[in-house]
This record gives structure tokens, sequence and C-alpha cells, in this order.
């Protein structure tokens, strides 16, 4: 079956794969959740630990990742640029992996420039996140960790994997 679009409440397009009967109607939806791809590779490649917490949780649906059709090039491009020896069969390993399966497809974001990135090539996350929120974005660039305190009263959340991690592991 083929993708079908879909507007969600807050006038964003998405993508939805043809998806399996859901379990239960009663589980809580998962946090939508906008990775960089750095921390998708901290996950796929580097096997750091929150990177792959942050990979368990998506693959075991407590979060909902939201992508582009521009940041999985972005992510494939990456990818296919050679590493450093140490890293390079992990590189190699992650080029095979079905990312798919754990993505929900979104349309590119009307470019609303909620708030601006200084780094042009991060824009495409912070739009993505704004216009799905609430929502979480998980990165390590300082150019969108400086958007903090702004996105939180749009309804995004942006840390670290590593900070995300933590708070998790935190009793309450």
């Amino acid at each position: 079956m083929l993708p079908t679009e879909t507007v969600t409440s807050r006038g964003a397009t998405t993508l939805d794969a043809p998806a399996a009967p859901l379990a239960s109607t009663a589980a809580a939806e998962p946090t939508r959740l906008i990775v960089d791809t750095n921390t998708v590779l901290d996950w796929l490649v580097f096997a750091d630990a929150a990177g792959c917490a942050v990979g368990d949780a998506i693959a075991g649906g407590s979060l909902r990742w939201l992508a582009t059709p521009r940041m999985l090039a972005e992510l494939r491009s990456v990818l296919a640029s050679p590493l450093p020896e140490r890293w390079e069969s992990a590189r190699e390993l992650a080029l095979t992996i079905d990312v798919m399966q754990w993505v929900k497809l979104c349309a590119e974001p009307k470019p609303e420039r909620r708030l601006v990135c200084r780094d042009p090539a991060d824009q495409m996350f912070i739009e993505l996140a704004c216009e799905h929120s609430p929502s979480r974005l998980l990165t390590r660039d300082r150019a969108l960790l400086a958007l903090r305190r702004r996105a939180a009263a749009l309804g995004v959340q942006i840390e670290t994997a590593s900070v995300w991690l933590a708070r998790r592991q935190t009793p309450r």
C-alpha cells in the first residue's frame, strides 16, 4: 500500500505509512520526537549510550520519530561519507538499516519561521518540531540548543539525548 496524506489539527501534513492495528486504544500516545542527524549517528553508528536509549525508545514505541524526506536524505548523505577507520564498519552496517520502520514520514513544513536557527542547515529540524508541537527535539547542535527557551514557549522541548536520558532515569 502507498502512504496516505493526513492533515493534523495544527494544519501540518504528514504522510502515513499503512499501520498495523493498535493493540489497545487506551495506550498513551507516544511523544513526538525530532532527532537531528548527529543524534541518529550517535545511535546507529557510534553506539553512544544516550543515543542507543533514544533508539530503544523509538523502537519500543514510547517515542515517535518524525522526519521529512529532506532529513532522511541528509542522514543518507552523511552515512554515505566515509568515517575514520574505527567507525567505518559501524557506518557500513548503519547503511543497511531500514530506518523507515521507525519513522513517521512528514511532509516538509511550511516555512513559517516561528524560530530562526542561526545555522540554516538545521532550520528544517526546528520547523518540523514547531509544526508538530508539542514535541521534543534531540540534538547536540549548539545553534538548535540556543533556541531552547523560545522553543519551550511554542511547546517544543529541545535537549540533548544525554539530558533526555538523565530525566528519564530520574525517579519521580
